[in-house]
């Protein structure tokens, strides 16, 4: 379905102006001091995270990765059957449940719906992940940003101030660094999506809150690169545990460089891509 914007293939390479590389791991904060000594759970300031989208190929590695990080998540889904362990950063553990963590409260629930988004934020919560995604066929055409504003109000009732929204290269500003033929896509069978995701991106700038708008290009199910590249230029691919690493970041780390930006991030520099639908994508393939 063309309306499932979020998987991308590598066809071409090109230039691209890159502004900063982001280099992390999808561990997420340094598990080692300076001294190269582990540090303590006290040390690494465990935090609580929620993860709206939760079962989805992006916001599962969010999931995950807090996870590893020794942070606790609550995540809400319309469908919590469908979390597991995803295979970007999952490696061999991949396709198993993530239900019986200690760490993870899992609501089943509608983010368009404000009495199932206010249960997420029951206990405090240190900061958000907003990683919204399905078919306007089934969500409905204003899904991302009904569900984001909701994801806002409930955060300003509760004083909390870190947010991370995953949106897409073309939305917003950066509709000239995507693909030729994506912004053709955009244009046509992809309109309403992007419709409603440049109107999410202007509720989340308009929300007062130390926001993130992550802008990813071609995405991938493949493992993290650790490379995370916030260009200027021409988007290229990049593997959805790099990018939750990025969103994780943005609300864990005091001093994040893109705090109130919308920066557009790739793992391959000016790589040219165009949507791959296959299975292998979607992270369907065995």
């Amino acid at each position: 379905m063309m309306a499932n914007f979020s998987t991308f293939f590598i066809v071409a390479l090109s230039t691209f102006s890159s502004t900063y590389a982001f280099k992390t791991s999808f561990v997420g904060r340094s598990a080692l001091g300076s001294s190269g000594k582990a540090l303590s759970s006290s040390q690494l300031n465990m935090k609580t995270i929620a993860v709206f989208g939760a079962s989805g190929l992006t916001a599962s590695e969010c999931v995950y990765q807090a996870l590893q990080n020794g942070d606790s998540v609550v995540g809400l889904t319309r469908n919590p059957a469908n979390l597991v362990i995803p295979k970007g950063s999952g490696g061999d553990k991949a396709g198993q449940s993530m239900a019986d963590s200690p760490k993870l409260t899992l609501i089943g629930g509608d983010v368009t719906k404000m009495e199932d988004v206010e249960k997420v934020f029951e206990n405090p919560v240190d900061g958000v992940v907003v990683a919204l995604g399905g078919k306007t066929s089934d969500v409905g055409d204003t899904m991302l940003t009904d569900g984001t504003n909701n994801v806002i109000q409930a955060m300003k009732a509760k004083d909390i101030k870190r947010l991370s929204v995953v949106t897409s290269i073309g939305a917003g500003d950066s509709e000239n660094q995507a693909p030729f033929f994506f912004r053709v896509l955009m244009m046509t069978a992809m309109k309403k999506i992007f419709i409603d995701k440049n109107n999410q991106e202007r509720v989340v700038a308009d929300s007062g809150l130390e926001y993130c708008i992550i802008r990813p290009g071609g995405l991938t199910v493949d493992p993290p690169t650790g490379v995370i590249n916030v260009i200027d230029g021409e988007a290229g691919s990049i593997a959805r545990a790099d990018v939750a690493q990025f969103c994780l970041d943005a609300i864990t780390v005091d001093d994040f460089p893109y705090i109130g930006k919308t920066p557009c991030i790739s793992s391959v520099g000016g790589t040219s891509w165009v949507k791959d639908r296959s299975a292998k994508a979607r992270g369907e393939e065995a």
